[in-house]
């Protein structure tokens, strides 16, 4: 019986967002902070608020990004819940609608078995302002679970999604266990575990 498990990476699997940080390195902090705010709340397409946020960094080193994104401080709790996942027989995948340059370094960290996000565009060492990845839109971790159940055979019964912002809740549909961590008004409403503590390890217990 094959099992899966997917988290969200920002402000789930990590303590932050990715973009926001960046931000605050650059010096873009609050207006690119104030888009983030609203779609992750819902209150604005998460496409257009992707790439309105990509394009406020044109012209930073992409150098300066990579370090940024593996000097991200993971969520308490995260390392440990991964393991017991595992030891449970899930398969354990990130959907970011945030970037591979932060997903695929910490989740070799965490021992994730794949991770899906988004890539900032760059050329020259610098970035160009443009976005491209597999989490572009506000419903493509719902059509990305349901791809990964089908290419591995688990049904949604036993389907874990884990998440805190409005782009986590088309996974929902296809999880038995729609978990919303410190979640958005929004995505706790449409949620049947809530967690909201600051510790992943809240999770164990209903897996």
């Amino acid at each position: 019986m094959n099992k899966l498990c997917v988290f969200d990476f920002d402000s789930t699997l990590m303590d932050g967002e990715t973009i926001d940080e960046i931000a605050a390195q650059v010096g873009k902090k609050e207006e690119i902070g104030k888009i983030t705010d609203l779609a992750m709340a819902g209150e604005m397409d998460f496409f257009d608020s992707l790439t309105m946020r990509a394009s406020k960094l044109q012209g930073v080193k992409y150098e300066d990004v990579v370090k940024i994104c593996e000097s991200l401080p993971l969520m308490p709790g995260a390392v440990e819940t991964v393991k017991a996942l595992k030891e449970k027989g899930y398969k354990v995948i990130i959907f970011s609608g945030g970037f591979r340059e932060a997903t695929s370094y910490h989740g070799k960290i965490l021992g994730v078995d794949g991770d899906f996000s988004n890539r900032f565009q760059h050329k020259d060492g610098i970035l160009t302002g443009k976005v491209g990845g597999d989490m572009m839109f506000g419903y493509s971790k719902g059509d990305m679970i349901q791809r990964i159940q089908q290419l591995l055979n688990v049904s949604i019964e036993n389907t874990i999604a884990c998440g805190d912002g409005a782009n986590d809740a088309s996974m929902f549909p296809y999880a038995a266990k729609k978990v919303a961590f410190c979640g958005k008004p929004v995505l706790r409403e449409q949620a049947n575990i809530t967690i909201d503590e600051k510790d992943l390890r809240g999770l164990i217990e209903y897996i």
